[in-house]
This record gives structure tokens, sequence and C-alpha cells, in this order.
């Protein structure tokens, strides 16, 4: 059966794109209807977009799974921002009034005007957090009604490289997919993760990525400091190959049996782990003191990003960790004996209730975390709405079985003719269209896979003229040669 109202989201990490369509329910929870994802290790790296063909023909896939288990057509997206060099910028805008007035909705609006025109070199405002607004010595979250006769706003910008955004926008459109509108990934996560008590208390949520770990800090409901390290759990197994193993060995054994804290037991003498191929070894004590090297590097830029906070004292609710690489064994024990927070829970799934088509959809690992998020925060229907069929209210009433007007009968045969028709031919349409995207996707590769062999026959015909030069001058030497002893004949 078609689906007709859902909301459509897509997160872009250093490891994997994510697409999902769910539908909001009455009671608050989602119901996930499809979810894929595409490997993009190859060409995301720290959030950030390297190559941005790759990119639309992964979203382009990603589109076409999602559209083939709705069964029906997106119209647009919700998308999430993310990567290294997104992070917060304080700044404060003062406005001294001529008298003693109450402040209003426009002064306020103004001010967040005047905020956005600060000058940054390179970089966007993405969104703006006021943190408080100071009338005389007072300082008040919602100012709007207070008596004043100066106000001082304080805002927290979240700002990201101006290309951030750019190369979104530039993949979307070369994939031909309209965006809802775009969403800072880390606010979204800790939407659907923390509560409003951590929120308000004050707490640090850590999401620890493949490539990134996000530092998101909350102090009496409000964000208070972002900050995105280029450290993840990338950087764990690539240490780890420096033992000789591939890039998935690695990560295997780091899944598998790493330790962020690794004590010897006596008892147990030494200990190995047996690869794939069960031909080599690996110790126990040599794996985890790689990964518990890597983990303290981690540990101490988060901790110092927490300190430049300025809010590690007032974090009552203590540490959230999330994320892929949160699941790494003794991690939140790591982070208790490394910092002076002893408040540390893992988050692995939202808060939301989840409900879904399959039960292997979503993994409680604190991978999806963050595309749940962006689902959340979405609000229009993201169907196409001209395929979608309006659901038109029935009312029954008790007549005999016998037709009053027994005209009515042909009129409604001949509408559901018509209506089963309609119907038809939109399924028709949009079965065509999908056949023009798969087709004009294979004409694009395939011309790419032309433009790759025509560059390699260059290549290598420009080689062998190169090799042929020599007997070229070899030639011409032995003809000049020839005539010049011909001529001494003569």
């Amino acid at each position: 059966m078609a689906e007709t109202d859902f909301i459509v989201a897509i997160e872009l990490g250093s490891s994997k794109i994510t697409g999902i369509a769910g539908r909001k329910e009455s009671d608050g929870s989602i119901h996930v209807l499809a979810y894929a994802k595409e490997e993009s290790s190859s060409f995301i790296r720290k959030g950030v977009i390297y190559n941005i063909d790759k990119t639309a023909q992964s979203l382009t896939s990603i589109i076409n799974k999602l559209e083939s288990a709705l069964d029906n057509e997106i119209s647009k997206v919700y998308v999430g921002i993310g990567g290294q060099s997104i992070r917060t910028v304080k700044n404060i805008v003062a406005r001294h009034l001529a008298t003693e007035e109450i402040i209003t909705d426009e002064l306020v609006d103004s001010i967040k005007d005047e905020n956005r025109q600060i000058p940054l070199i390179d970089m966007d405002i993405l969104d703006e957090v006021p943190q408080e607004y100071k009338i005389g010595i007072n300082l008040q979250v919602d100012p709007v009604g207070v008596l004043g006769s100066n106000i001082e706003g304080r805002f927290l910008n979240i700002v990201a490289r101006s290309s951030i955004k750019k190369n979104l926008q530039r993949c979307f459109e070369l994939a031909k997919i309209e965006v809802a509108d775009y969403y800072i990934s880390p606010l979204a996560t800790a939407d659907v993760i923390l509560t409003d008590t951590e929120k308000r208390t004050g707490c640090a949520l850590v999401d620890f990525g493949a490539d990134t770990t996000t530092i998101a800090v909350y102090k009496n409901n409000i964000l208070r400091y972002l900050s995105v390290l280029p450290l993840g759990g990338n950087n764990i197994t690539r240490d780890i190959c420096a033992l000789q193993l591939e890039e998935d060995e690695a990560e295997n054994l780091k899944v598998k049996y790493g330790n962020a804290i690794f004590e010897i037991n006596d008892d147990e003498g030494p200990k190995t782990y047996l690869l794939e191929d069960e031909k080599r070894t690996i110790e126990r004590k040599v794996l985890n003191e790689i990964i518990e090297a890597r983990v303290e590097e981690i540990i101490a830029n988060v901790w110092n990003q927490i300190e430049l906070s300025g809010y590690q004292g007032d974090l009552m609710a203590g540490v959230i960790i999330t994320g892929g690489c949160s699941n790494l064994k003794n991690l939140d024990e790591a982070i208790k004996s490394r910092t002076k927070i002893n408040n540390v829970k893992i988050a692995k799934f939202v808060r939301t209730g989840i409900r879904s088509n399959g039960p292997d959809l979503l993994i409680k690992d604190g991978t999806q975390n963050t595309i749940i998020g962006l689902l959340n925060a979405g609000k229009e229907n993201c169907c196409l709405l001209e395929n979608a069929k309006p659901v038109e209210a029935s009312i029954k009433y008790d007549v005999p079985e016998q037709t009053l007007f027994p005209e009515d009968d042909d009129e409604q045969e001949e509408y559901d003719e018509k209506d089963a028709l309609r119907t038809e031919e939109e399924r028709l349409r949009r079965e065509e269209e999908k056949k023009r995207r798969e087709e004009a996707e294979l004409e694009r590769k395939r011309l790419e896979q032309k433009r790759k062999e025509e560059k390699a026959a260059a290549k290598a015909a420009a080689k062998a003229a190169k090799k042929a030069e020599p007997s070229k001058i070899k030639t011409m030497f032995e003809r000049l040669t020839k005539d010049m002893f011909s001529d001494e004949g003569e």
C-alpha cells in the first residue's frame, strides 16, 4: 500500500549516508516506514563533502530506495548539517534607548538582525541561540514587556565554513532533490536524547562518531557551547592498522575485543586473538594498549572543550555519550577516571517511542540517534502531494439493500472506473519517471566510463609515441647520412 503521509530526513556522515522516512503519531511516537543507507567514507571525511558527484549519486540511490519502500514519490527532504568546522562564537549587541520604555518584539528582532551582521571571514552563521538579555542589572531570558532604558543581547552563534552548506546545496541540486530545511545535526540529536531535566540542570552531550566527536553543553535549557573535534573511532582503527593489519581487520578487532581501560589479570595469563585468516594472532595486551592510548587523547580533548565552555562545574546531570564509538567497552569508565565527572551515561537509543515496519531497520547502538532526531525535527509532509490520494470521510446510513435511485449506481460505477483509470495512469507515470531516472543514471555512468577509457587510451598513445621518438630520430639520421654519402659519390 502506498504511503501518502511521511517525513523524510537525510544525514550525511563520515562513514555512511542515511535516509529515513517516517510518520509522527498522535501519541508522540514515530513510525519508521523506510530506511536506507550508502557507504560514504570515500567521499566524505570528518563530515565534510569532498566529492560532490559521488555524494549526489549516493543521494539519488537513497531516494530511489526510500521511494521503492514507500511506493510513492518524495517531493522534499530535511537535511542535517554537521562536520569538523562547526563551532559556537559569542557575541553581544547593546542598544541604549532615549527614554525608559517597554521592550517590544520589534526591538528584540532588530537586535537579533544586528547580531547576524557580525563580520566573519569565510564563515557563515547557521543559527543563533540567545543566551540572556541584560536590562539594567538584571538578566532576562524573555525581555519582551520589561521596562528599561538599555538592553544588551547576548548570543551564541553557531558558525561553520561557508563551503559546508554550499557543497550540501550543490549535491542536492545535482541529484535534483528539493531540501525542505537544514537542521544542525548535534542539536537535533540532543532534542531526542536529552531530557528537559538534563538540559536544565546542566549536561554535556558527547557524540563519538567515525571521524569526529561533537560536544554540546546545556544549562538552564539553553545551548551554551558547541564544538566538533576531528577525532573519532576511525583514529583508533587506523592506530590498530599499525600492527600490519587491513582496516577491516582492525575495525573487527576493535569492535569485538577493544577495551578503553586495559588491566592485566595475572591469573588469566597472556591472551591472544586469532585473526580471520586463522594464521596470525594479536596479543590482547598489545591491542588494548593501542586503544587505550588513543582513547586517552580523545577524552583529554573532550574535557578541554568542556573546560573552554566554562560550565565544567555546573554539569549536575553529568556527561551523556552516544554515537558508534560509545559502544567501546569501558569508555564511560575511562571518562570518569580521566575527568572530574563521575556521572557518565550511555545513550544507546532515543527517548522517543519508535515503531518500524521491520525489526532490523533500527539498531540500538547509538548510530541511529541523529537521523531519528532529524526526522523528529521535520514538520511538513514530504510526499509528492499530486500523487497522494485525498482521504474522504465516509458516512454510513441504514438503508434497504434495494437502491432508491438506480441511476446513481450507474454514475458511481462510471466514477469508480474513471478513478481506477486515473490511479493506473498515476502508477504508470511514476514507474516511467523512475525508469527515466535510472536510465539517466546509467547514461551518466556510461559517459563517465567512456571518458576514463578515452583518457587511458590517450595516455597509452602518448606513451607509445614517446617510445617511438628514438626510432624516428634514428631513421632521420640514417636518411641524412645516406644523402651525404651519395652526394660525395657523385
